[in-house]
């Protein structure tokens, strides 16, 4: 059984989240119950705050076939390549809008991995998109924030009206 999703405008969601000191099975049984619910939207990541748990974990799995979740602590870009990429984003957090947001092509991200131990990896595409994204969440960042002031107020308008015909 996972969380529910915050709704947009928890302030959870508008909040940095807190660093991971070590990995124990408290954090392996946030990370399953976080790979469980991206699954179930389904998506290609999840950040814990999405889900009120104020840690920096994160998931991604942007495989073709599901199963190949890269599990995240303390994610941080090392190097971001000049060359952007567009891709639609969305999240459970704010349902039923999305928007084209441009981030770069590839990054070089490290982070403490499912063992205790420092990493670091390259990402490329979707998966550059998805831990960027995820990486936005624990610094208490939404997509859309990424959009221009006029771009962004239309978008959490049309969510809102979404929002009351539910």
């Amino acid at each position: 059984m996972t969380r529910p999703f915050l709704r947009w405008p928890d302030r959870r969601l508008q909040t940095a989240a807190a660093p991971v000191t070590e990995i124990t099975d408290e954090i392996r049984a946030i990370w399953a119950e976080m790979v469980e619910a991206m699954d179930a939207m389904p998506g290609y990541g999840l950040a814990a705050p999405q889900l009120g748990v104020m840690l920096r974990l994160a998931v991604v799995d942007c495989s073709e076939k599901r199963g190949q979740a890269i599990l995240l602590a303390n994610p941080e870009v090392l190097h971001a390549s000049v060359q952007f990429r567009d891709h639609e984003e969305a999240s459970p957090n704010l349902p039923g809008v999305a928007a084209v947001i441009s981030r770069s092509r590839a990054v070089t991200v490290r982070y403490l991995n499912a063992s205790g131990t420092m990493e670091e990896r390259d990402f490329v595409n979707l998966w550059a998109t998805s831990v960027q994204h995820q990486i936005d969440h624990l610094n208490g960042r939404m997509y859309f924030d990424r959009l221009s002031p006029l771009k962004r107020k239309m978008l959490l308008a049309r969510a809102e009206k979404i929002a009351r015909r539910a």
